[in-house]
C-alpha cells in the first residue's frame, strides 16, 4: 500500500524542478559565481531505472547551466528544459510531445515558480523543506528534504504501484 493518496498506476510521466528538489536549497558558489549543485546518487539510480521502464521523465528548471543538462542526459533523460522562467507552458508542451494527460503526470517542486505547474498536474509533490505555499497545495509531501532522495522516494512508490520496481534485470545495473 502506497503512502501517497493518488492512484499511482496512472502516473506515466514525472517532471522535476532542480534547485531545492533534486539538489539541496543551499548551493555552494564557485569563485566566478556559478552554482555548484550536488546530485543525489539514489535519485539518479531511480531516475535512470524509471526511464528504462518507460516512465517519461522531464527536468524543468529556471536554472540555465549546461551541467544540469549533462547530468540528466547521462541518466537517459533527454527532456531537460533550462531557463524556464515560466514552467507551465514548458510542461504543457512536454505533455503534448509525449502524448500525456495532466492526470498521468507528477510534478515535484519546492518554491513559488512551481505552483502553477503543481496546480495543473494530477499529482503535485513537494520536498519536506519546500516553501509553505507549495506544501499547502501538494498532494504528497515527501519525507525527504530537497536533494536528499525526494526523486527516489516518489519514483520507487510509482514503480512499485505499477509493478515495475525490481521487475526486470534492468534494475540490477546502471
Amino acid at each position: 500500500m502506497s503512502k501517497i493518496a493518488y492512484d499511482l498506476t496512472k502516473i506515466k510521466g514525472i517532471a522535476f524542478d532542480v534547485d531545492g528538489v533534486l539538489s539541496p536549497s543551499t548551493i555552494p558558489m564557485s569563485d566566478d559565481g556559478v552554482p555548484m549543485r550536488m546530485a543525489n546518487i539514489k535519485d539518479g539510480y531511480a531516475m535512470q531505472l524509471a526511464v528504462k521502464q518507460g516512465i517519461k521523465i522531464a527536468i524543468i528548471t529556471g536554472a540555465n547551466t549546461e551541467a544540469i543538462r549533462r547530468r540528466y542526459n547521462t541518466l537517459g533523460i533527454n527532456d531537460v528544459f533550462l531557463g524556464a522562467a515560466h514552467k507551465l507552458p514548458v510542461l504543457h508542451d512536454w505533455l503534448i510531445k509525449e502524448g500525456l494527460f495532466a492526470e498521468e503526470v507528477a510534478y515535484v517542486g519546492d518554491d513559488i515558480p512551481d505552483i502553477r505547474v503543481m496546480e495543473y498536474v494530477g499529482l503535485a509533490v513537494a520536498p519536506a523543506d519546500a516553501a509553505v505555499d507549495v506544501k499547502s497545495i501538494a498532494r504528497f509531501i515527501s519525507t525527504r528534504n530537497g536533494g536528499y532522495g525526494v526523486a527516489r522516494e516518489l519514483i520507487e512508490e510509482v514503480m512499485r504501484a505499477r509493478g515495475l520496481w525490481l521487475a526486470s534485470d534492468a534494475a540490477f545495473g546502471w
